[in-house]
């Protein structure tokens, strides 16, 4: 054979592979059968990419090697079941109320499936059309029945006949073809057969791509090839092949988010250097001193780690977390007085005027006692205030400036501000964050939030963050006991506010809506159409029309207060300041009074269609009652069927006051831009990685990314070369850009 047939075989095998790589930053439009419609829908559906089509992996497969027939398909069993369309009905039962029935047989029974409001579909179906559907066998009116959630034709009339007609063989040769059936998202103008054929192309033009991942980390845990997973998790032999493919598809999204938040972290100490504050000063000595209690272990190791953070000349990145009550804004006080020994400026953003405020009645004292200089800007600030606190900032005769985003505008000027602290950080938008950071030249950056984290999350989306977590209570107070009520027995609620106020407390009544005009489609949580309990209907509460009812019936003679956000901030900061006066007795709220509002004598909190909200939410509003001496009650009123995922999410409310606990819970039940707060705002999120299952994944990508970056900062080894091309492509504009 010679050298010539040996360079034959070899050489272009690997011009191939690097071939496929490089057509990944290929746009879509290359692929065929990617044209007119078909085009508009995967740029609708954000694939603009050979990368981003192969990344759209199917949101579920029809396992065909389990099919069952219509006959053994058990009544109150989820199956899959594919048979012959024999007839097709439509009926108007009231107004606005469509259904379509396609009756589906095969040798062995009839199966009738309902689809609600959606008329449109009596086009997709046709006598003999061999149709898959996924669900819950009922029985009804002398029939197998199912409302499926999952349906697709997948053969046409001419091969759905025979098995209409009793002939075997048909649904057999589907599954000869593919034992596992992939269904991928799909949109308007794109269905899921077509999606599956310009998915195959791409795998052709660009399925043998090079991996990126380096092979011993790859050997090392397990993992199959790139190219592998690629082919198994569009087209997989088993269901098996399917998450061996998902795994290594997370630990690949995994790895180029850590590594993106390495490298940014790591390229930031070329920069220029930070400020080094003074940690073991007087004023720092004298905050701690003037504390009303001593600090816990927690906050001691927490005010150690943001201390260190802050005597070293790189810019600190660190994430406060801890539960409600667990004192963060003493540690963050502590903070403060070391900026103060080193004579610089500190600003401390609140996400509301209410809470900005009460950050001046609770440490301004503390600051005052320790000989700290403090002034407050809130939108509310009168005008000659306003200017005269900014001459101070100005001249740098002020160190802490308390605020809101009032604090972001440009007449807010510091000449030294060194040290920056963002509470209930997930409520500002990326921008706003970057703004106030941006009012310093490298300042240390402390955020803060009481929406505990599971470790997992905080590891994965918070790489490039220190985090120092708090569970400890300086002060733990009465507490809180938590009971779900239905609304049949809403006036057992009334009652035991009315007994709270007899006795000289205070209580909250929580709503979803703000007035009845609202169609809860701005719901944070879980929205105004709930979880498919078949109660999408009900009309939900609104503080507006709950506080005027209650005001006339329930609490007639009582103090009743409203309090919602399309109040101004002087509107807000009044209502609140009476309730903290006790010049109200009951506070009819939205979510609104959920962060940082500290009334210690209120010790009733109703929240009305508790359903509606997520278990962080839910956790943060019962926290606000059973803070002084006096226990508090939460009292969940929804209408939830026992055994469904609101009855569950509600009862562990019920069993734990452990927010940790409740946010694992929260993060099984809902995707991870969602329980930290940004799931509208454009950051980084995950597609594939399941953040509870996948924890060996994410502890090995944090710390392979970690190996990798130290070992080789700018990723210049010959290695590394594809994983730092890949990092850029995914994540590279919006890591760059310094959003996090």
């Amino acid at each position: 054979m010679g050298r010539g047939a040996s360079s034959k075989l070899q050489v272009p095998k690997a011009h191939e592979r690097l071939t496929e790589t490089a057509a990944l930053d290929a746009g879509v439009g290359r692929l065929r059968y990617v044209r007119g419609k078909r085009a508009d829908a995967l740029d609708r559906l954000g694939l603009r990419s050979v990368r981003d089509l192969l990344l759209h992996v199917p949101i579920r497969y029809l396992d065909f090697s389990r099919v069952s027939t219509i006959g053994d398909a058990e009544v109150g069993q989820q199956v899959t079941i594919v048979a012959a369309v024999d007839r097709i009905r439509s009926k108007r039962p009231r107004p606005r109320l469509d259904i379509l029935e396609v009756y589906l047989a095969d040798p062995t029974g009839i199966l009738r499936l309902s689809f609600f409001r959606q008329p449109w579909l009596r086009d997709r179906f046709h006598k003999g059309d061999l149709v898959a559907v996924s669900g819950k066998v009922t029985f009804s009116y002398g029939f197998k029945a199912m409302t499926p959630a999952f349906h697709e034709v997948v053969a046409e009339a001419s091969e759905g006949e025979r098995a209409a007609s009793g002939q075997p063989g048909a649904a057999g040769a589907l599954a000869q073809r593919a034992r596992v059936l992939p269904v991928h998202g799909v949109t308007e103008g794109l269905s899921a057969a077509w999606m599956r054929r310009i998915v195959s192309a791409a795998l052709v033009d660009a399925g043998g791509v090079c991996d990126f991942v380096p092979a011993d980390l790859i050997a090392r845990l397990g993992l199959i090839s790139e190219a592998n997973a690629l082919r198994w998790a569009h087209f997989p032999p088993s269901l098996d092949a399917a998450e061996a493919a998902r795994r290594r598809l997370a630990f690949d999204e995994l790895l180029c988010l850590q590594v993106g938040l390495h490298l940014r972290r790591l390229q930031g100490r070329e920069l220029p250097k930070g400020f080094a504050h003074v940690t073991d000063g007087p004023h720092a000595k004298a905050v701690v001193g003037a504390l009303p209690f001593s600090l816990t272990a927690d906050q001691r190791r927490a005010v150690d780690e943001i201390l260190a953070g802050m005597a070293e000349e790189r810019p600190m990145n660190r994430l406060l977390q801890g539960d409600v009550g667990t004192g963060k804004t003493a540690v963050a006080a502590v903070a403060l007085g070391a900026v103060a020994d080193s004579q610089a400026q500190a600003a401390v953003m609140a996400p509301t005027s209410v809470l900005a405020r009460q950050y001046t009645e609770s440490l301004g004292p503390v600051l005052d006692r320790a000989g700290v200089s403090w002034r407050l800007v809130t939108g509310a600030t009168p005008a000659a205030e306003r200017a005269e606190t900014a001459r101070l900032v100005a001249e740098g005769e002020v160190t802490v400036v308390f605020g809101t985003t009032a604090l972001l505008s440009g007449d807010i000027a510091f000449p030294k501000l060194t040290f920056v602290v963002v509470d209930e950080q997930h409520r500002f938008g990326v921008n706003q964050r970057i703004a106030l950071a941006g009012k310093a030249a490298r300042a240390d950056v402390l955020s803060m939030t009481a929406t505990p984290i599971p470790r997992t999350l905080a590891l994965s989306v918070y790489g490039d963050v220190s985090v120092s977590t708090m569970s400890e209570r300086p002060r733990p107070g009465a507490g809180v006991s938590t009971k779900l009520v239905s609304p049949g027995s809403i006036d057992e609620v009334w009652d035991a506010i009315r007994e709270a106020v007899a006795a000289g407390r205070q209580a909250y009544v929580v709503c979803p809506l703000v007035d009845d005009a609202d169609d809860g489609s701005a719901l944070g949580d879980w929205g105004a159409r709930g979880e498919g309990d078949g109660k999408a209907e009900r009309r939900l509460a609104s503080a507006v029309a709950t506080q005027r009812n209650l005001q006339r019936k329930e609490f007639q003679g009582l103090r009743v207060g409203l309090l919602h956000g399309r109040l101004s901030a002087q509107e807000k900061d009044e209502v609140m300041s009476a309730m903290r006066e006790g010049t109200i007795d009951v506070l009819v709220t939205t979510t609104v009074v959920e962060v940082g509002v500290d009334v210690p004598n209120a010790t009733v909190m109703a929240i009305l269609d508790a359903d509606r909200f997520g278990l962080a939410t839910l956790h943060q509003l019962r926290g606000r009652v059973g803070r002084g001496d006096a226990p508090g009650r939460a009292l969940l009123v929804a209408d939830a069927k026992r055994g469904s995922a609101a009855w569950e999410r509600l009862k562990a409310l019920e069993r734990t006051d452990d927010g940790f606990e409740l946010a694992e819970l929260d993060l099984k039940l809902r995707h991870e831009g969602e329980v930290l707060g940004y799931r509208q705002s454009g950051e980084v999120t995950f597609r594939l990685v399941d953040l509870l299952g996948d924890r060996d994944l994410i502890e090995a990508a944090h710390e392979a990314a970690k190996r990798i970056c130290l070992e080789d900062p700018a990723l210049e080894h010959p290695d590394h070369g594809l994983l730092e091309h890949e990092v850029r492509s995914r994540y590279g504009r919006r890591l760059e850009g310094g959003d996090g």
